[in-house]
C-alpha cells in the first residue's frame, strides 16, 4: 500500500470519524498533525515529547500542545470524536466517572488510559525566603474557607500553628479547573481535614458538607488563584520572599536555582520520597487517548511509541521531573501506549 493511498484512507476515516461524533463532515478537513489538551503539568512533558518526535519524524507536522487544565481538556476530549476534537488529554489526576459517562454519551467509546509517570505536589518559597516544616493539617487550616466547618480567622502562619513563622499567609496556587488543585485537594486538604474525627464522621453523614468543609479553598486574598500557568506561580514567589507557591513538583526542579521546597511531614519533595509515595504529595500522571484517531490521524501511534522511549528514570523526561512508574505500573502503561488497552471505566470515581 502506498503512503498517499495510507492518507487517503486516514483522511477519509477521520472525515467519517467528524459524521459520526459531532464534528462537521462537510466543513471540516481531516486534520494531518496532532493535537493534545490538558494539565498544565503534564504539559511540559508533552511538549518534550513532541520536540523529539518532530526530530524524528520529518515526514510529519509537529504535534500541537495545548495547556487548558485537566477539566478544560477533560471537556475538549469528551465533546466527541472527528477532526474538531483533540486526540490526547494530559491529565494530573485520573480520569473521573462523570468524565467517562460524558465520553461515551458523545460517542467516545473506546479511550486508553497510560500513566506516564508520577509527579508531586509541591509547596515552595523564593530561594532565601520563608521556610516551614508543614502537615497537611496545617495547610488545610490555613488555607480552608472553613476549617472544621468553623470561622476561618487565620491571618498569620503562626496562627495556625505557633511553630511556624509570624509572617501573613499568602499562597499562590492553581484554580479550581486544574488537576493541581484536584490533586491538593485529595492528598493535602482532605488528610488534613480527616485529622478531625468529628468532620472525618461528616463524610457518612452528609457528603456535600464534608467536600465543602474539607475542600473549599478561603476567598480572602489569602489564596491567590494564579491561572494554569504554574510558572506564573515560579514568578510571583521569587518576587516575595514570604509568599508560598503550590505547583507541580517538575516546576520546582526545573526552576531549583530561584526556588526551595518546602518538607510535608519532615519529608522534602524530592525525586526520590516521590517515587516512594513518603512525600505526601505525589500523584500519577496520565494521557487518554481515543482509540478511534489512531489511524486517522497521522503519527499518532508513533507518538505515543516516542512517550515509551522517553519516560524511564534515566530518560529525558527525568532531565525536566517527571518521576519513573514503578516497575509493575510501567508494564501497564507500556502495554496500554503499544497494545492500545482500552479503559473500561469501572473503577473510575
Amino acid at each position: 500500500m502506498t503512503k498517499t493511498f495510507k492518507f487517503a484512507l486516514a483522511a477519509a476515516s477521520a472525515l467519517t470519524l467528524a459524521a459520526c461524533g459531532g464534528g462537521d463532515a462537510g466543513s471540516a478537513d481531516a486534520r494531518d498533525q496532532i493535537k493534545a489538551v490538558g494539565s498544565s503539568t503534564v504539559y511540559p512533558f508533552a511538549k518534550a515529547v513532541a520536540e523529539t518526535f518532530a526530530r524524528s519524524n520529518p515526514d510529519l507536522k509537529s504535534p500541537i500542545i495545548e495547556s487548558t487544565g485537566t477539566g478544560g481538556g477533560m471537556k475538549l476530549f469528551c465533546a466527541g470524536v472527528g477532526p474538531e476534537t483533540p486526540d490526547i488529554a494530559g491529565a494530573s489526576r485520573r480520569m473521573k466517572a462523570s468524565e467517562f459517562a460524558t465520553c461515551q454519551q458523545n460517542n467516545v467509546t473506546e479511550i486508553i488510559e497510560i500513566q506516564v509517570g508520577l509527579d508531586g505536589i509541591a509547596l515552595a518559597s523564593a530561594k532565601g525566603g520563608i521556610t516551614m516544616n508543614l502537615t497537611p493539617k496545617m495547610v488545610y487550616e490555613a488555607l480552608a474557607a472553613s476549617p472544621y466547618g468553623g470561622e476561618q480567622t487565620n491571618q498569620k502562619w503562626s496562627d495556625v500553628d505557633p511553630s511556624l513563622p509570624n509572617q501573613d499567609i499568602l499562597v499562590y496556587g492553581p484554580p479550581s479547573t486544574s488537576g493541581t488543585r484536584d490533586a491538593l485537594k485529595e492528598l493535602i486538604l482532605e488528610a488534613g481535614c480527616k485529622s478531625d474525627e468529628a468532620t472525618k464522621a461528616l463524610k457518612e453523614t452528609d457528603e456535600d458538607r464534608y467536600d465543602q468543609v474539607c475542600t473549599e479553598v478561603r476567598s480572602d486574598g489569602r489564596y491567590v488563584d494564579q491561572g494554569e500557568q504554574d510558572n506564573l506561580i515560579v514568578q510571583k514567589i521569587e518576587g516575595n520572599p514570604n509568599a508560598v507557591g503550590i505547583f507541580g513538583y517538575s516546576y520546582l526542579e526545573e526552576n531549583a536555582d530561584k526556588v526551595q521546597g518546602l518538607n510535608m511531614n519532615g519529608v522534602a519533595p524530592t525525586y526520590d520520597n516521590i517515587a516512594s509515595f513518603e512525600y505526601p504529595g505525589a500523584r500519577p500522571l496520565y494521557i487518554y487517548v481515543k482509540k478511534a484517531h489512531l489511524d486517522a490521524i497521522p503519527g499518532l501511534k508513533e507518538f505515543l511509541g516516542q512517550w515509551t522511549q522517553m519516560w524511564d528514570r534515566g530518560g529525558e523526561l527525568a532531565k525536566i521531573g517527571l518521576v519513573a512508574n514503578p516497575e509493575d505500573v510501567k508494564a501497564r502503561a507500556m502495554s496500554a501506549a503499544t497494545n492500545y488497552d482500552v479503559l473500561d471505566g469501572a473503577e473510575l470515581k
